[in-house]
């Protein structure tokens, strides 16, 4: 959601910290990192 959020003010140029969105984007991957992590994987 936030992602969203500094997306849209990007867009409209009302962003000041264009780092935030390096921030986020960084966030949700380290969340889906652990996500994938703990969740048991299928051998092939």
């Amino acid at each position: 959601k936030e992602q969203f959020n500094l997306r849209f003010q990007q867009a409209t140029g009302q962003l000041e910290k264009s780092s935030r969105m390096r921030d986020v984007r960084r966030q949700i991957a380290r969340a889906k990192t652990v996500l994938r992590e703990k969740t048991p994987q299928k051998k092939v």
